[in-house]
């Protein structure tokens, strides 16, 4: 590395000394260990699977994108209404087709990532502008949105520990404070549901009692393997494909804009080395990988490029420490019990911040990209979307158009009708990388 005044501080940790080093991976960690627990205790999907994939999703990340960006890859928040879809109670022998679906949509990132390489950025971006990806987004926070009404109506009271924590930390928490709101209104909720519920005492003892100290973090039951190797729904795994598959738009965007802002963060422009294509490629199949063995969706995110703006220590050596860290603790089925056992109604209202906040996310998107909607064909392309996704969601009891043996849920419509009118209709005026504030409005942290 070169010899400039702040190079080797904040590109080389190692300056910094092993223990120096260790905290700082221990700090990454807790930035994103609150969103992405959140997901499995959400979908029903394994914690600690969760753990393993975070981390050695992220290791694969930093291989393929050559080392270069410090970024941590969590679960993935934009997927949730596609496992509800599949799986809307959490139902084990449901939750692998969705695993399935989305490991498909993982395969989606490797082919944008080689239309990124073959074509360029600004060319491929032409075709999924905000007026697209902006009311997709509206609409997943808005067809969750009742599963967050109903957790919280378990306890009102513990839901709203929840959402006051997660205000406060947010508006008026400093330094680390205001990165890891989620987690600090988990477990501000948590220990006011321990203190006043006898019922969420009594699981969450009985629980970690009959947990191991140390298991392991694959269950094949809930991996793609068992799903295989006895009778499969094939109609179920189209179905799951075409509902699932169209959400990693948002996805995809939402990638797009995090690597924009770490490179921003960090004064390095990663876009253009290593390139969007690796970095695509590593999140792509990093989510292809956790979702073979039951995991989550993986996605870069947000919490830690707070973490590198906090620390000023951008050295991706540090991001690798916390990967391992996550690998670490997914070992030990008691700390994953303690995950298992959050009471439902701390989950709903985390969640109704969460789902309200992507939805937010979305209308950022919009206005911060200046769409123009007094053109007709923005206002059509939007209001489609809109009507589609959340109008099928709740007109029909499946929350999907039954086409003979597959069924197409809402968004997946929505998301095939946007991009389609956008495709053809005249008037194409978005440019990626004309607007750096646009490009990185899409990140679903919340903060």
């Amino acid at each position: 590395m070169g010899k400039n005044v702040n190079t080797d501080a904040i590109y080389d940790a190692r300056a910094l000394g092993v223990p120096k080093m260790v905290t700082l991976g221990f700090q990454h960690m807790f930035a994103m260990f609150g969103a992405t627990v959140l997901v499995p205790a959400l979908t029903g999907l394994d914690v600690a699977t969760t753990l393993l994939f975070a981390g050695l999703g992220t290791l694969l990340f930093h291989l393929l994108a050559k080392g270069k960006v410090p970024a941590f890859l969590g679960s993935s928040f934009a997927f949730l209404a596609g496992y509800f879809a599949i799986a809307p109670n959490g139902e084990k022998e449901l939750l692998p087709y969705a695993c399935f679906g989305v490991a498909i949509a993982g395969l989606m990132y490797v082919i944008l990532a080689a239309f990124f390489k073959a074509f360029g950025t600004k060319r491929v971006m032409r075709y999924f502008p905000p007026i697209v990806t902006g009311p997709i987004i509206i609409a997943i926070g808005l067809t969750l949105s009742s599963t967050a009404i109903d957790s919280c109506k378990a306890n009102w009271w513990i839901a709203l520990v929840a959402i006051v924590v997660i205000i406060a930390a947010n508006i008026w928490g400093k330094g680390m404070i205001k990165i890891i709101p989620i987690l600090l209104g988990v477990i501000a909720s948590y220990l006011v549901a321990m203190i006043f519920d006898p019922a969420s005492r009594a699981a969450l003892v009985e629980n970690v009692a009959g947990a191991k100290w140390i298991g392991i973090p694959i269950h094949k039951e809930a991996t793609l393997f068992g799903l295989f190797s006895g009778t499969v729904d094939k109609k179920l795994l189209v179905t799951a494909i075409i509902t699932i598959v169209p959400l990693s738009l948002a996805t995809m965007v939402e990638h797009i804009g995090d690597i924009s802002a770490i490179s921003s963060t960090c004064g390095r422009n990663y876009m253009e080395d290593p390139g969007f294509h690796r970095t695509l490629l590593g999140d792509g199949l990093a989510t292809t990988l956790a979702s073979i063995f039951g995991g989550p969706a993986n996605t870069t995110y947000g919490e830690n490029t707070g973490v590198l703006a906090l620390s000023k220590v951008y050295d991706p050596k540090v991001i690798r420490i916390a990967a391992i860290l996550a690998i670490l603790f997914s070992f030990c089925p008691k700390f994953a019990a303690v995950i298992r056992s959050m009471p439902t109604a701390t989950i709903g209202g985390v969640s109704l911040v969460l789902y309200g906040m992507i939805s937010a996310v979305g209308v950022r998107n919009v206005v911060e990209n200046k769409v123009d909607f007094t053109k007709s064909r923005n206002v059509l392309i939007a209001a489609l979307i809109l009507v589609l996704a959340i109008g099928i969601k709740y007109s029909y009891e499946s929350g999907a158009i039954p086409l003979g043996p597959i069924s197409l849920s809402g968004l997946a419509v929505a998301s095939i009708v946007g991009i389609v009118l956008n495709a053809v209709m005249p008037g194409k005026d978005y440019t990626f990388g004309e607007d750096p504030q646009g490009d990185t409005s899409v990140n679903f942290i919340v903060q």
